[in-house]
């Protein structure tokens, strides 16, 4: 086991472990700290603790000292500093006529760096940048290219649901999020109600998934046949949440719909197999694909050709690289 403590260095960042040594900082104290960019000025956010040996990533680097009013007057002007710093690179950018957009600017607490944080569309020679940068700062220049969540995790900013951005307030990594969680979960698969304000789907989607997952499984399937209380019906629909499940059942020569609770219900033979797995892979994102094209044309009117280059959009979106850096 390890004594360590954890760090942040930016709001809702990634929680980083250093050795606090004799010093015992408890959790809300400020401390100075090295890491691979440098002396940082990092928030305590979990006290000292023990955690098993393989959760840490050697060397565990010692906590330094425990930020005094002078450390936090300097931090503050750091941060003071950045919004002039980023004045300065966005006319440097612009003499140079390159196709990026700055996002954010650091400087490590030492001043031994200065990070600028940067999207674009394709990759950048950012050389005789730097070099200008160089020359004005007097300091290293370190320029990154970041995805848009990301950026957006920078920004920060107001979701659809009207609160403060996930990413921003307490999410520490991203997490791989598909358009088959959406499906789960009912969803409109309309890319404008299940993506976020970054573009890609929203990382919301991804709570309650192991929930959906583990009911789901003790479901029978739309369209499978079923015996109830009222005897032998067709599944309809189903409410993951509530656990019941709705039921085509014949009366006569009518049909009736009711809903059982998913104890009520119990399935006939076993689920279909076989087949080979490629085939079938193929056919579900063909099935995805096809099932976003009607959602966005009968709401949001948009044409075949539209919608097909939309749905293409959004399934190329669901397989890219969704982690940050911090």
């Amino acid at each position: 086991m390890a004594t360590v403590i954890g760090v942040r260095f930016r709001n809702a960042g990634k929680l980083y472990y250093f050795d606090p040594g004799p010093l015992w900082p408890t959790a809300g104290d400020a401390v100075i700290v090295e890491t691979v960019r440098g002396i940082e000025y990092g928030e305590v956010v979990t006290g000292v603790s023990q955690i098993a040996d393989e959760l840490v990533t050697p060397p565990l680097k010692n906590v330094i000292r425990i930020a005094t009013p002078e450390d936090a007057a300097h931090e503050e002007d750091n941060r003071s500093r950045e919004s002039s710093a980023m004045e300065i690179c966005e006319k440097k950018i612009a003499e140079h006529k390159l196709p990026m957009k700055l996002v954010k600017c650091e400087y490590t607490f030492d001043n031994s760096k200065i990070l600028f944080y940067f999207t674009s569309d394709k990759r950048v020679d950012f050389r005789s940048l730097v070099k200008d940068l160089a020359a004005i700062f007097r300091t290293r220049i370190e320029l990154r290219q970041i995805g848009v969540r990301d950026e957006a995790k920078m920004l920060g900013g107001l979701g659809m649901c009207g609160r403060p951005l996930c990413c921003t307030t307490f999410l520490g990594d991203f997490q791989p999020v598909s358009i088959k969680m959406a499906k789960e979960q009912s969803l409109s698969l309309n890319p404008t109600k299940i993506s976020g304000v970054c573009g890609r789907l929203m990382c919301c989607l991804k709570y309650e998934e192991d929930t959906y997952e583990a009911v789901r499984k003790k479901m029978p399937r739309l369209g499978k046949d079923v015996i109830t209380p009222d005897g032998r019906g067709t599944v309809t629909d189903l409410n993951i949440l509530r656990e019941t499940v709705r039921v085509r059942i014949p009366k006569g020569d009518e049909t009736e719909i009711r809903e059982y609770p998913l104890t009520d219900v119990r399935r006939i033979g076993q689920a279909e197999g076989g087949g080979d797995g490629k085939d079938q892979r193929g056919s579900r994102e063909a099935e995805e694909h096809n099932e976003i094209v009607r959602s966005l044309e009968e709401e949001d009117g948009l044409t075949e050709d539209e919608a097909n280059l939309e749905a293409d959009e959004l399934l190329e979106g669901e397989t890219e690289e969704t982690g940050g850096e911090d």
